[in-house]
């Protein structure tokens, strides 16, 4: 028997309990994983609180990292010893986790199991939306929201490399000192401005090209009047609520907006295009190019505040359990 987090009903953090769990043998295509870090994301917070339906008991967590202690029969692409990061599989919140090995990836050795578990999730999310929601090219202008969050920093990053002028917006002194040091051009407090009108004036007046929301119903409707025309919101979370049913006439009033609603699962549909983009993203913290900021640890049984904490909007960069 193995510590993991359970629910057993959906609702507030306090929900989330520590049990003693058994993970069973891994199947013919998974691995048995000593999770050494999970990731805490909002798409854990939305579970937990039933926007997104799971099968109950359920132990939460879709992204981790540690050492392979058992592989499946049909499994030759890892062995026992292997350090492993994978996402898009629950039970992370865990001693030990049973994966499937079509979503886990070899950890190089210029990685750190922490890093790792910081980077796939959030990291692939980011990757995905500069390369392929909007392939981000020379002089673009960028608007990204929580631009200190785990995703925010990422993308800040990875826009500035491609090239973009890249505003972002944040709450605080301190975020927004983040902010300015993964790369962004211009940082507003959304607390003090209207970012709408700093997305005017840092544009000179034309406005931005793309915008990545992770936020939601608190700034959709900004982000939609901060394009240009022929401009695309991608809204990829709802960190303050979900967005209301929107009428399609408001993208044509803006200018002929394009408006997605993207998610991971879509963007590696194929083990090709998992290995893409982690590669890249392993490659460019190995190199240095990019840097994963880790703004909370927690042990494994304080995931209640862990959850608290994120949605309290309290953390900046990546938040994990530490079984």
């Amino acid at each position: 028997m193995v510590t993991a987090i359970r629910m057993h009903r959906t609702g507030g953090p306090e929900v989330l309990e520590p049990a003693e769990s058994e993970p069973g043998d891994p199947g013919p295509r998974d691995v048995l994983i000593d999770v050494a870090a999970a990731g805490v994301n909002y798409i854990d917070t939305y579970q937990r609180a039933g926007i997104y339906e799971v099968p109950l008991p359920y132990t939460p967590g879709l992204e981790g990292a540690g050492r392979v202690a058992a592989v499946g029969a049909e499994v030759d692409e890892f062995a026992v010893g292997d350090r492993v990061a994978w996402q898009g599989a629950p039970g992370g919140y865990a001693e030990k986790a049973v994966v499937p090995a079509d979503v886990a990836v070899r950890i190089p050795d210029t990685v750190s199991d922490e890093t790792a578990a910081a980077t796939m999730l959030q990291g692939i999310t980011a990757h995905y939306l500069v390369s392929s929601t909007y392939p981000v090219g020379e002089g673009d202008p960028v608007l990204v929201h929580a631009a200190a969050g785990g995703v925010g920093l990422l993308l800040v990053q990875l826009a500035k490399a491609r090239g973009a002028r890249v505003l972002g917006t944040v709450s605080t002194g301190e975020k927004e000192r983040l902010a300015r040091e993964a790369g962004a051009d211009e940082v507003v407090r959304y607390t003090e401005r209207d970012f709408v009108e700093a997305t005017r004036e840092f544009t000179g007046g034309e406005g931005a090209a793309v915008v990545f929301d992770g936020v939601g119903a608190s700034t959709w409707e900004g982000s939609l009047s901060a394009l240009r025309p022929r401009g695309l919101l991608a809204l990829f979370g709802a960190a303050s609520g979900p967005v209301p049913p929107i009428d399609p006439q408001r993208l044509n009033a803006g200018g002929s907006l394009f408006l997605t609603r993207p998610k991971t699962v879509d963007h590696t549909r194929t083990r090709a295009e998992l290995d893409w983009r982690v590669g890249e993203l392993f490659d460019a913290v190995s190199s240095g190019a990019l840097t994963v900021r880790v703004g909370g640890r927690y042990p494994l049984t304080r995931a209640r505040a862990a959850h608290e904490d994120l949605q309290g909007r309290r953390t900046t960069g990546k938040v994990l359990l530490l079984p």
